[in-house]
């Protein structure tokens, strides 16, 4: 818990600042280094980056496409990616077909696909709020919903939790803990919206704020149980040990893989301020 609450301490401020104050391109480069390493953590527990540089493509295309967003051309650079990683993914299973300690399995390749284009397509979700006009306001709605549903999730099932094994997934998560977490989502994004109004001069909708919380929150802790499931059937404990308490950059933002994507959608379609 130590080591857990010395890394945040260290890191959130450092995060804040590169999301807040320095210029999108710093949150682009931060983002593909960030789904780089990620891509390579989910392909090591899936026992794919043993396999002929798969790895090294997969971590490429992760990196190209949150600069692709960034740059302005994040659909057709996305596109790019996506098609060279599998010509190269697909390539290599059919040069190895047969060789049976080499061989490429499909559901390789569609854990390569998803490293390499699904989870950094989402995540450059956060480049693409940066850019947008009060951008600076926009790209914290996910960092809410990921960070502070995950710490009223926790605090509500150690205090209040009491059904416990709501899910095979992680047993030791109670209801009281879950709806804790979306409840809190909600509350801070409240919270986020009188700083706005005092201190930014912004006129918001708290009702659509509101929607933001709970939306966001409930996705997020889909998120953080669907990546908690690839752990589970992989059999491995954490995506990695680069963050000491943490495990590794796809453990720290597997719910943001969800909630930045939805955010984008929900400011696009219903704008709050």
């Amino acid at each position: 818990m130590k080591a857990r609450i010395l890394v945040a301490v260290v890191l959130a401020p450092l995060f804040f600042v590169d999301l807040f104050f320095l210029p999108p391109v710093c949150l682009a480069v931060t983002v593909s280094v960030i789904v780089a390493m990620a891509s390579y953590e989910l392909l090591r527990a899936t026992k794919v980056v043993h396999h002929n540089h798969m790895y090294v493509y997969t971590a490429l295309s992760a990196a190209a496409i949150p600069m692709g967003y960034w740059a302005g051309g994040g659909s057709l650079v996305s596109l790019a990616a996506a098609l060279l990683l599998m010509a190269a993914l697909f390539f290599t299973a059919i040069r190895l077909y047969g060789i049976e300690e080499k061989e490429v399995r499909f559901e390789q390749v569609m854990a390569c696909l998803f490293g390499g284009v699904a989870v950094p397509l989402f995540l450059s979700s956060l480049v693409r709020l940066k850019g947008m006009e009060n951008g600076q306001y926009l790209v914290l709605l996910p960092v809410i919903c990921a960070f502070l549903t995950d710490v009223g999730a926790y605090f509500a099932g150690v205090f209040l939790g009491k059904h416990r094994g709501i899910t095979r997934v992680s047993p030791n998560k109670s209801l009281e803990g879950y709806v804790g977490g979306i409840l809190s989502g909600c509350v801070f994004m409240l919270l986020y919206a009188l700083i706005l109004v005092r201190f930014a001069g912004l006129e918001v909708s708290f009702p659509v704020m509101a929607l933001y919380g709970l939306v966001g929150s409930a996705i997020t802790e889909l998120g953080d149980l669907s990546f908690s499931l690839i752990k589970r059937q992989c059999g491995v404990k954490d995506y990695g040990n680069l963050l000491p308490g943490h495990g590794g950059m796809m453990d720290r933002f597997d719910s943001m893989t969800f909630a930045a994507p939805m955010l984008l959608l929900l400011v696009q379609l219903l704008p709050a301020f």
